[in-house]
C-alpha cells in the first residue's frame, strides 16, 4: 500500500460539479490537515490498511513536530490507483501493480475506518470516480508512506 501525504491548509474534492468531500483545518481549531491519497496493490490486507492509518495519524509533521493526533487536524483521503504506475518502459504507464477495484475500495475504505476509529475526522472522495481535487499544500509538505 502506498500513501501520499500532504500536509495542507484546505482541501476538497469534487464529482461532477459536487463537493464530495473537505476538510477546513481552522473550523477544527488546527493550523494544517491533511491530503492522503491511498493506492493499494494485490498483497495488501487490512492489517497493512490499518497499521499505515496509525502511522498517518501519528506522523510528526505539522506545526512543532505534532501529528494529526496531537492538533485534532481533519484529514481527506482520496483513492489513487495511479500511485502503482510502472513507467520504467516507453511512454505510456502500466497499472499492473494495482489492485482491482474489488480489491483496493474496501481497503481504502479499511485505511479511512481505521483513521476515524483513531479519532480523526476525516473526508473522502468517491472510489472510481473522475475527482478533481483541489488543495493548498503548506510547506510544501509531500511525503510518501509504504508497507
Amino acid at each position: 500500500m502506498r500513501v501520499l501525504v500532504q500536509r495542507v491548509t484546505s482541501a476538497q474534492v469534487t464529482v461532477d460539479d459536487e463537493v464530495v468531500g473537505r476538510i477546513d483545518p481552522a473550523a477544527h481549531g488546527a493550523p494544517h490537515g491533511l491530503v492522503a491519497l491511498v493506492g493499494a496493490t494485490h498483497t495488501d490486507t487490512e492489517a497493512i490498511a490499518k497499521a499505515l492509518a496509525d502511522k498517518l495519524f501519528r506522523l510528526r509533521i505539522l506545526d512543532g513536530e505534532r501529528s494529526a493526533a496531537d492538533l485534532s487536524a481533519p484529514i481527506l483521503v482520496i483513492s489513487q490507483f495511479t500511485l502503482y504506475a510502472d513507467t520504467t518502459k516507453g511512454r505510456r504507464p502500466s497499472w499492473n501493480a494495482a489492485a482491482p477495484g474489488a480489491v483496493a475500495e474496501p481497503l481504502v475504505d479499511a485505511f479511512a475506518a481505521a483513521l476515524r476509529e483513531l479519532g480523526a475526522t476525516v473526508a473522502t472522495g468517491r472510489f472510481g470516480a473522475h475527482m478533481r481535487v483541489e488543495l493548498v499544500n503548506d510547506g510544501p509538505v509531500t511525503l510518501l508512506l509504504e508497507s
